[in-house]
């Protein structure tokens, strides 16, 4: 059997990596979680109410989740008369060469911007992202330009976009309160854009490609809204669901897995349908719900 060291210079290095150890382990995850993310919140769309925030403030890249403003820009553009959603964009050889996660777009393919938006919501495209960024706003520095005063006017003061689609950038942050911020205002000046997101599959040339909100029906109500995932961000989701009138919304950064990410977010969701009026009452049932895993 090995002995714990008892000199002086043993016991200090025990201590070290005790320490160093739990402070891992707290970055990990809040002080106080109840749901297995670095960060989260919940709202009742319907109420205006938040029902639940952890560690809401922290500041965590976007990853894919950037594509939210992308397509609130776009459609923005649709309601200004700017483009239409049936207008024909030309894939550029930047936006076919964007890596990642992609719609798989051809260097010269003409696909209409509707489609587009399907591929952003749906298999999260980043190719998608900059196609229709190049066609609103001319080229992709200057649509950032956009996404950053619009963010600035929706009041998300802790957000900076760096691209498009949310590829690891430097300097490119948000919070989950922000998404909220964004997902909140999005909905609400587009409720039919809910139709891009609720596809659970989405075929373009020869390929069927599965959607990447994976509790697209498996969890009841939920039809929306988007997944995202860098190393430096974790597995983050904003995730929209309406039953018998009410509307929720929630959003879950730095998951350390798809799926304790997807797990949080049906939590938040449960929790929210069950008391959709009772932050203390969300509070406890999450509680219990940690403790049992």
């Amino acid at each position: 059997m090995r002995h714990i060291p008892t000199s002086s210079s043993g016991l200090s290095r025990l201590f070290l990596v005790c320490t160093v150890l739990l402070l891992c382990l707290s970055l990990a995850l809040p002080a106080a979680a109840r749901v297995p993310a670095r960060s989260a919140i919940l709202f009742n769309m319907t109420t205006g109410k938040i029902l639940y925030d952890q560690n809401a403030d922290a500041s965590i890249p976007p990853a894919s989740l950037t594509k939210l403003m992308t397509m609130m820009l776009a459609l923005d553009a649709v309601r200004q008369r700017k483009i239409s959603l049936k207008s024909w964009v030309v894939a550029s050889r930047k936006a076919a060469r964007t890596g990642g996660s992609s719609m798989h777009l051809r260097t010269g393919e003409r696909i209409r911007l509707e489609n587009l938006l399907y591929g952003m919501a749906v298999v999260s495209g980043n190719d998608a992202a900059v196609a229709a960024a190049e066609k609103i706003g001319g080229n992709t520095r200057h649509f950032v330009r956009l996404m950053n005063r619009k963010a600035r006017a929706l009041g998300m003061r802790h957000t900076q976009f760096k691209n498009v689609n949310g590829l690891p950038a430097a300097g490119q942050r948000t919070t989950a309160r922000d998404m909220l911020t964004l997902s909140h205002a999005y909905l609400r000046a587009y409720p039919a854009a809910l139709r891009f997101h609720k596809p659970r599959t989405l075929r373009h040339g020869r390929r069927t490609m599965r959607a990447t909100n994976k509790l697209l029906g498996v969890v009841p109500g939920v039809d929306g809204l988007k997944t995202g995932w860098t190393v430096a961000s974790g597995y983050n989701l904003v995730v929209t669901a309406e039953r018998n009138g009410t509307r929720l919304i929630a959003v879950v950064l730095g998951g350390s897995s798809s799926a304790r990410r997807d797990l949080a977010a049906r939590r938040l969701l449960e929790a929210g349908f069950k008391y959709p009026d009772s932050p203390h009452n969300v509070e406890r049932r999450l509680a219990r719900s940690a403790k049992r895993r």
